[in-house]
């Protein structure tokens, strides 16, 4: 080894000692007589000194470091007459009698410090400095050991890891599949796998019983900050089981990481019908760090005059607990942020329960005070409280009056990074109608399993049959989700006909795992946790990039390898693709 120890780990015990470090410059400071300079690897930072003691060579070199040079460096340990408690090597310093530059550096475009001068683009295009600095860094550190707590969990409970392939077959459903094209086979192409779904429940099959893998995925879609074109799956099924065990096993693992990783007892996770949280919430993903539940208002409202009352599908409204000083400026400022294009709200209604305990709407015209009484009352409304109501056809009102209850949450400060809560959402429904294309799509994917007393249903109010599948929210993000699968062919030719494929389309796409089926396929399921997504939540950031080491940005470009980007004409004529302009 070119060292005899870190960064990070000499303190007082070590006085005396002559060691050997090696890192970059993180920075220099001449004070005349003496020089400090501070090393850094990825263990931490240590303070370095050159002073009149120093031979003359050594502190003529010393001052020709620059920030990021690469260097070795044998000396003393000694303690530091100024001592820096919130360094881990604070007590000490290293008096050099040796130095070797490994590496200049050229100045980088950017500090290389918590607090960096460089924007997110700037930083990209060089990640690989950017990922010198301790906030990435660390992240990348949670993230191995998230990585690590969840193979240990998973061992532990019989899951063995399988690699399933990557060179898949393209399949109609989810998301744009990436293809990639086949030489050898000219004018077939295989695709990356969004999920490894179909082999994992073929490993059911198998007889493996118990499959895990942390595992790259792939999907062509429009990106935003929780969205990367590829991206890592905590991929799971089990055989033999019901939902009951599922949720216990994974219930277990969420547990398990919040412990060994964040040092967190969280509580028993709740569950919640997906009924019950478009209902209340508006959104198959709650935050449930705070309450604001949706009150509905048709039988309180409705009759009075007021026509965008009269008029809409539902009525509904959510408590501003302690926000009735509203000012009407602030108040017009909010409506204006819900009328952006992106909600589409037209207008808004609210009612002042003022601290005198008098009630004062923006409706007072069309409804009395002892109506908006009933109003305070639907709401279990205090003085001092602001109520705000939405009002539209149901499923889009509903969306529009999560987007305010999110937002009014964050301006009340009840959405804290720092605090955490789980929720399982159950029973969402098995299809959803797609205007565009005229049919079903499945809600998840067409291998999951509808609840059995709802079977009879799919020919009569498909709309209405409920799947036997799950979410695992964690402060109004999904992070996992799963189902029960189909697991007979007769039943899975009936969701391919719902989904409105032929037998000859079924059969076509997904054969192999019908004809697998009647082979002895066992009642199966699974989930699948969104790595990238939980490791952010524990890291308290709003995007997925910077737990991510060399990610994609907003376009799906990586800035800093310029790709995607084209290929060599004899590359596309070897795998017999026109070029298309």
């Amino acid at each position: 080894m070119l060292r005899t120890h870190t960064c990070g780990e000499l303190n007082i015990s070590h006085l005396g000692e002559t060691v050997t470090l090696c890192g970059w410059v993180q920075k220099s400071r001449d004070l005349g007589g003496t020089t400090f300079i501070d090393v850094r690897d990825r263990y931490g930072l240590t303070q370095l000194v050159f002073n009149t003691d120093s031979d003359d060579s050594l502190r003529e070199l010393s001052r020709s470091l620059g920030r990021e040079f690469v260097i070795r460096v044998t000396g003393k340990v000694l303690e530091r007459t100024s001592k820096n408690a919130k360094m881990a090597t604070g007590d000490i310093e290293i008096g050099v009698t040796e130095i070797e530059i490994l590496n200049p550096a050229k100045i980088p475009p950017f500090m290389i410090e918590d607090e960096t001068d460089g924007g997110e683009e700037l930083r990209a295009k060089y990640r690989y400095l950017d990922l010198r600095r301790n906030p990435i860094r660390n992240n990348l550190m949670l993230r191995h050991k998230m990585a690590q707590e969840v193979r240990k969990y998973l061992d532990g409970r019989d899951f063995i890891e399988v690699e399933t392939p990557v060179l898949i077959k393209s399949t109609p459903e989810g998301a744009r599949d990436f293809v990639v094209p086949s030489r050898m086979n000219p004018g077939e192409f295989y695709a990356l796998p969004q999920s490894p779904q179909t082999f994992k429940q073929l490993l059911m099959v198998s007889g493996f019983d118990r499959y895990f893998q942390i595992v790259k995925c792939f999907r062509d879609e429009d990106l935003r900050a929780d969205r990367q074109p590829e991206f890592t799956q905590i991929d799971c099924e089990m055989a033999f089981i019901t939902q009951e065990d599922i949720l216990n096993i994974f219930e277990g693992l969420t547990h398990h990481l919040f412990k060994t990783v964040k040092g967190i007892n969280l509580p028993a996770i709740p569950r919640m019908q997906y009924a019950d949280a478009m209902r209340l919430y508006g959104s198959d993903k709650p935050d449930i760090r705070f309450g604001m539940e949706f009150v509905e208002l048709n039988d309180v409202v409705k009759g009075k005059g007021f026509s965008i009352f009269d008029n809409a599908e539902l009525v509904v409204g959510i408590n501003a607990k302690g926000c009735a000083d509203y000012t009407r400026k602030q108040i017009d400022e909010l409506t204006e942020w819900l009328k952006r294009p992106q909600i589409g709200v037209t207008g808004m209604i609210y009612c002042r329960y003022n601290t005198d305990g008098t009630l004062k709407s923006s409706v007072d015209k069309f409804y009395n005070e002892d109506e908006l009484t009933n109003w305070a009352a639907a709401f279990s409304a205090e003085p001092g409280d602001l109520i705000l109501v939405l009002a539209g056809q149901t499923d889009k009102v509903r969306k529009q009056l999560n987007e305010l209850r999110l937002e009014m949450g964050t301006r009340l400060g009840l959405r804290d990074k720092n605090t955490f809560a789980a929720l399982w959402v159950l029973d969402f429904p098995l299809l959803e109608w797609d205007e565009e294309s005229g049919r079903y799509h499945a809600m998840h994917h067409p291998f999951t399993s509808p609840k059995p007393e709802d079977i009879a249903m799919l020919d009569t109010a498909p709309g209405d049959v409920r799947a036997n599948a799950y979410d695992l929210v964690i402060n109004g993000t999904e992070i996992g989700g799963g189902s029960i699968r189909i697991h007979d062919r007769a039943l899975q030719s009936l969701m391919f006909k719902h989904l409105g494929f032929s037998p000859e389309e079924a059969q076509k796409q997904f054969g192999f795992l019908m004809d697998a089926f009647e082979y002895g396929a066992p009642p199966h399921g699974g989930i699948a946790f969104g790595f990238d997504r939980l490791c952010s939540i524990f890291a308290g950031l709003d995007s997925i990039r910077d737990v991510i080491a060399f990610p994609k940005n907003n376009s799906g470009r990586d800035v800093m390898i310029d790709t995607p980007s084209t290929i060599a004409d004899a590359q596309m004529n070897e795998l017999k693709i026109k070029t298309v302009l």
